[in-house]
Formats: C-alpha cells, sequence, structure tokens
C-alpha cells in the first residue's frame, strides 16, 4: 500500500528530544507556516486551565497563527504566573528565532501536572528544532507529542474547491483522562485551503460536534485538552461560504478527518481491549440519549463487564435508572450488535445471553440501546476498563 503523503504546501514541521521525557523519546515539536495563517481553536471545559490553554485563547482572538510549539512530558498547568510566564517566554523564543511576531506563535504541553515547565531545555533544543523545519518532518511532530499512547495516530484528506485541490493532515495525541467535549488531547490539523477565520472556527466547531465531543474512556476531562486549526491559503482557491457547495465539501472533508481522529483515540485507550459504540435511540429528547449514552459510557462497573466478556445487561440498566433521565424500565430494548438481550426490561434468555457473550469477546461491537420514549438519538464512542489502565495510571508520574 503507498505511504500516506503528509506534506502540507506552505507547512514545515519538526520534532525532537530536548530531554524533557526521562526516556529520551521526541518531546517537542513545531509545526511552521511560511505565511500567516488563519486559525481556529477549541480548548478545555475543565475550569481548571494550563498556562499555554490560558495563552493561546487570549492569542487566537486575532485569528492568526504562524508557529505552533508543543511539548510533552510536561503539561504546564497548576504552575501558576510562572507557568503563563514560562508559557510566554518559550513563544518569545520561538518567534524571535523565526523572526515572526510572538503574538502568532501558539504553545501546547501535555504530560505530568503541577511540575514547572523545563524552559531551559525547551530554549536549549529551540535552534534544533528550527533548523530541523522539514515538508518531510510531519510524523517527527506527531512522535513528539505523544505520551502513554501505543501508536501515532494521523489522518489525510484532499478535496477540489472551486477547481483548486485542497488538502488536510490532521494529527492527534491521548490515550487517557478521555471524555466528551474535548478530551485529554492535542489534535492539530494544518490545510492549505482559503478559509476566512471566522468560518473556519464554525467549521471546527461543527466537526467537533460529531467527533471529539463523542468519545469517552473514563469520564475524565483535561486541564491542557486543545484543537488547533490553520490554513495558510496556498492552494489559492477563492473564499466560499459555508452554504456554498464547495463549503459543504470542505465541511465534509474536515468532519470526516476530525472523526478518524477521534476514534483512533477510543482504539488507543489506555489498556483498552474493546472498542465499543453506544448508541441510545428512543429518546424523549436529545439531551436525553445524551445524557443516557454517557451515564452507561462512564459505568466502571458496565466497562468492567465488557473487559470480562460478560453480558452482564443488568448493569447496563443500572446505569439508565441513574442517569437521572426519565424513562420507563418496562419500555427498555438493548442489543449487543443484532443480538436481543433485553426486550421491555426484561432479559430474554440464556440461549441469546450466551450469543451476547460471544459478541463481546469481538475487539469491536455496538451497544444499542432503545428507550422507546421518543424519537432522539445519540451514538458515542468508549471502551473497556482492564487492570492494564490501572497498572498505567497508578504509575504515571513514576
Amino acid at each position: 500500500m503507498k505511504p500516506l503523503d503528509f506534506k502540507v504546501p506552505g507547512f514545515l514541521f519538526s520534532g525532537i528530544s530536548a530531554g524533557i521525557k526521562k526516556n529520551g523519546k521526541r518531546d517537542l515539536g513545531l509545526i511552521y507556516s511560511e505565511v500567516p495563517a488563519r486559525v481556529a481553536g477549541l480548548f478545555t471545559t475543565n475550569r481548571v486551565k494550563a498556562a499555554p490553554v490560558q495563552l493561546d485563547m487570549e492569542r487566537i482572538k486575532r485569528g492568526l497563527c504562524q508557529a505552533i510549539i508543543v511539548n510533552s512530558g510536561n503539561a504546564n498547568a497548576c504552575t501558576g504566573d510562572q507557568g503563563l510566564r514560562d508559557a510566554q517566554k518559550v513563544c518569545s523564543l520561538v518567534a524571535r528565532q523565526l523572526g515572526i511576531g510572538k503574538e502568532l506563535v501558539l504553545i501546547s504541553s501535555t504530560g505530568v501536572i503541577g511540575t514547572p515547565l523545563p524552559v531551559d531545555k525547551i530554549e536549549a533544543g529551540i535552534p534544533r528544532l528550527i533548523g530541523d523545519l522539514s515538508p518531510e518532518g510531519w510524523m517527527k511532530t506527531v512522535e513528539a507529542i505523544m505520551t502513554t499512547d501505543t501508536l501515532p495516530k494521523v489522518e489525510v484528506a484532499t478535496c477540489q474547491i472551486k477547481g483548486k485541490r485542497v488538502k488536510l493532515c490532521g494529527m492527534v495525541k491521548g490515550a487517557g483522562m478521555i471524555r466528551p467535549n474535548l478530551a485529554t488531547m492535542l489534535s492539530f490539523l494544518v490545510t492549505d485551503a482559503n478559509v476566512s477565520s471566522p468560518l473556519l472556527q464554525r467549521m471546527l466547531k461543527e466537526a467537533a460536534e460529531t467527533s471529539y465531543h463523542r468519545i469517552t474512556i473514563d469520564g475524565e476531562t483535561s486541564t491542557n485538552d486543545t484543537v488547533l486549526l490553520l490554513a495558510n491559503g496556498k492552494a489559492g482557491n477563492p473564499l466560499f461560504n459555508r452554504g456554498e457547495r464547495d463549503g459543504e465539501v470542505f465541511q465534509s472533508m474536515l468532519s470526516e478527518v476530525c472523526q478518524n481522529l477521534a476514534k483512533s483515540l477510543v482504539r488507543d485507550g489506555e489498556g483498552a481491549t474493546k472498542f465499543i459504540e453506544i448508541l441510545i435511540q428512543g429518546a424523549k429528547s436529545m439531551e436525553d440519549a445524551k445524557q443516557s449514552a454517557y451515564a452507561v459510557a462512564h459505568s466502571p462497573l458496565v466497562k468492567t463487564a465488557f473487559f470480562g466478556e460478560d453480558a452482564n445487561w443488568g448493569r447496563i440498566l443500572c446505569a439508565l435508572g441513574h442517569s437521572g433521565v426519565k424513562i420507563d424500565p418496562n419500555r427498555i430494548d438493548l442489543f449487543f450488535d443484532r443480538v436481543p438481550i433485553v426486550k421491555n426490561g426484561m432479559g430474554t434468555g440464556l440461549r441469546l445471553e450466551k450469543q451476547g457473550n460471544q459478541i463481546l469477546k469481538k475487539r469491536s461491537f455496538k451497544v444499542t440501546i432503545d428507550l422507546h420514549q421518543g424519537k432522539n438519538q445519540f451514538s458515542i464512542f468508549t471502551t473497556d476498563l482492564s487492570l492494564d489502565y490501572v497498572k498505567i495510571n497508578a504509575s504515571y508520574r513514576s
């Protein structure tokens, strides 16, 4: 199979080891646009926001960005005013050596919370980081943002906009502290499309609704969650509107790339052995559907049953019952893939339950719950909860 091509006109990438991580792997990355790019961003909904998030949320209001520096191994979160000064200093160092305005540099960090950012190591690595910039450096940047990830998570797509070929590449990191409303993740997307900043922001927000906001691993929301989308206009297409066909084409491409990236987060969840879709249908309202789906997907008892490959459907009904959603227990139907496990709130028998156990042995399966209360539905993607998840997070700082 032909290898994926992550070269995007006008963008350069690099990634090095600056000594932030104890294991010596790449931990400092840079994304650089040869011209100022339009930028859109989404950030964590956690009230405890890391210094890089605070800085980026302010700078992104200008709608332009030319460089993103990102480190792994240290979150620069819960570090007070010093953390903010450190983030500003790193951006200024990058700006000075690239010869661009400091306001055009954004920063992201991921890793251990509560430890001061090792600015001296980053400062020492910046000349090498900039010197290593290359159109072929994409995977080096991807490696530099990984923490407990076991594999790189990348996507690439192209489309035609007003007769011009447009390219979009995306990367994401994250394996734990994943839940809707962003996850504990960093995601960077770059495109050579010519798009206005306000439209780019609306499109990213719409794409997130069906991707980054539809995944959960452990129900935790991080301090550093960031999604940034840069568009440098190198494709040369005329500006388009959201309602035009070209706008719909670009939105479709962006949404699909984000969906694939989001699903890859779940598949690589910390200690995960299962990739599971939870579909709630027949809900009275969309909010009821969401609330029900989250209750099932976040339940440790449900998730451990999935890990044990045990069709313990009573745990699912229990989770629905304390979700806060008004349901009629006697109307609930439940399926594992297409196997009916519960009908009208009661089990369908040992024979079908055994079939359900076989479904749970699969790497990927779907749980469909019909509440029979209305016409609304909502689905999210999640994982099981394994022994390895506990081991990984019990020793994360050591």
